[in-house]
């Protein structure tokens, strides 16, 4: 059985400017819009109101009965702002929320009520949050959104509306308590219908003939005979999980320990559909209103607990419980398959496949960032500069590595100009300067020759020497050109050896 919950927010932009003003919570006050060359009011406060001041009602009149009457501009969007906002902090308690402008939100909430106990606990949990952050509120839950909504506004009880009793709810409620246009309600108080139950055991067809399709629509979708969907100002993402807290948590070890509950609920569904986690995010509501949220990212999908786990602790450092978080949103924002490794009779080394060095990958990247850790792949190039390219933990190799051939560990991306001392023109340098620091060559390699790739560009060929200097150290030289060239040879540095 579905459930819903209706919130109206009956002085919601009075109540805003009061947080902002506390003093305005004791004096009558009122906003205003001009509206063809009158100032009317659009939405007084409790005070205004026990003075019998309403909105549509002119200031000029306003002031006439209320001398000393606080009057403030009406921003056009506030109410739609403000709704959003307040939705959006409503997301702790449902992941579909829907605006019901001007003044009202609807919740869904299916399978939340249980995290609180019982539907009464949670509707009043809501109103009690809502009107500790300083709004007047009234709030009902149903099984449809139009008894939710009716009883919300049309009674004063405790609101809860117990399962397949919105039909005896509605009766004695007035037409308006259907959401219906003012041409509508009109006609039928002409008729004499000023309860629900004066029509509701009328045939639809009667009813749609005499009154149009909008009755007939809105009395079923409030005894739920017709669906109503809402629309989320958030849409929920697939895979999410809530914790609410009972009491609110200010240690880290209740934060690790609500991490750990979580990624355990998320891991065993992700698991039950061969997926795993790519990024996710762990969303915090502080008791003071204030959202906080870290993120993981992981080179291949995973539902392993323990090494989310890992990967979450190192930014709980970042989390700022302040006065305490009422609750938890863990939330996997991407997704990938889990190719589940086949059992073999003879384990093998499975190199980079190995889920361990992945995980390892995740640590290490997760907690000094993601470029520092880099894969090269080969590529069939001549140019040694050109033949390697950046790739992803999962890229599978187009060509194998040449081993016949030693190259530097670390390579620079362009080789950098050098001066040397040669003692004849074909042999390797006595010493050279790199970086304001000479070098004296004590080793010395034979020469490898490299041909420019002439179908992409035109020029000298390169000859390449490793050497080895007075302290050990090992470089990757090479000579651009021939000494006997019309053009001068120069001298190169391109990588370094362990």
């Amino acid at each position: 059985m579905s459930r819903f919950i209706a919130i109206w927010f009956y002085h919601l932009k009075t109540d805003w400017y009061t947080l902002a003003e506390p003093a305005l919570k004791q004096v009558p006050f009122v906003l205003s819009e001009m509206n063809r060359g009158r100032k009317l009011i659009t939405a007084v406060n409790p005070v205004a109101l026990d003075k019998e001041l309403f909105p549509g009602m002119t200031v000029a009149d306003a002031k006439a009965l209320v001398p000393g009457l606080h009057v403030k501009d009406d921003p056009p969007d506030l109410a739609h702002t403000l709704l959003n906002t307040l939705g959006e902090w409503c997301i702790r308690y449902s992941p579909a929320i829907a605006l019901d402008p001007p003044d009202g939100l609807l919740l869904e909430a299916t399978g939340c009520t249980h995290l609180w106990g019982s539907d009464g606990v949670y509707l009043s949990t809501i109103k009690h949050s809502l009107r500790k952050r300083g709004y007047h509120v009234r709030a009902a839950i149903a099984d449809t959104v139009g008894a939710a909504w009716a009883v919300a506004r049309f009674t004063k009880g405790d609101g809860y509306v117990r399962e397949g009793e919105q039909a005896a709810v509605l009766k004695p409620l007035p037409p308006k308590a259907l959401r219906l246009e003012e041409v509508l309600l009109d006609k039928l108080d002409k008729l004499g219908f000023r309860e629900i139950d004066s029509f509701m055991r009328i045939p639809r067809n009667v009813l749609r003939r005499r009154f149009g399709p909008e009755l007939s629509r809105r009395l079923d979708q409030a005894l739920g005979y017709a669906s109503e969907l809402l629309e989320p100002i958030q849409p929920p993402e697939p895979y999410e999980e809530r914790l609410p807290c009972m009491e609110p948590i200010v240690a880290a070890a209740g934060i690790r320990i609500a991490i750990e509950r979580l990624l355990a609920a998320l891991c065993r569904r992700l698991e039950a559909e061969g997926n795993g986690v790519r990024t996710a995010t762990l969303h915090t509501f502080r008791v003071d209103g204030k959202r906080q949220q870290i993120s993981i990212g992981t080179n291949r999908a995973t539902y392993h607990v323990a090494h989310l786990q890992k990967l979450f602790e190192e930014k709980v450092c970042m989390i700022e419980p302040d006065l305490g978080i009422e609750m938890f949103l863990l939330v996997a924002d991407k997704t990938g398959p889990v190719k589940v490794p086949q059992v073999k009779l003879w384990a093998q080394d499975a190199g980079l496949q190995h889920a361990a060095l992945a995980e390892l990958l995740d640590r290490i990247g997760n907690k000094f960032g993601e470029e520092v850790v880099h894969r090269y792949l080969p590529v069939e190039r001549h140019w040694p500069e050109r033949s390697i390219q950046p790739a992803s933990l999962e890229a599978v190799p187009q060509t194998a590595w040449n081993h016949r051939v030693r190259r530097p560990i670390m390579l620079l991306k362009q080789p950098e100009e050098i001066t040397v001392m040669s003692p004849l023109p074909d042999y390797p340098p006595i010493n050279f300067r790199y970086k304001n620091q000479l070098h004296t060559v004590r080793k010395a390699s034979v020469p490898g020759r490299k041909e420019r790739e002439w179908w992409m560009d035109a020029g000298q060929p390169r000859d390449y020497y490793m050497v080895e200097d007075e302290n050990g150290r090992r470089y990757w030289l090479f000579r651009l050109g021939h000494y006997d060239d019309v053009v001068p040879c120069k001298w190169y540095i391109h990588g370094f050896f362990a």
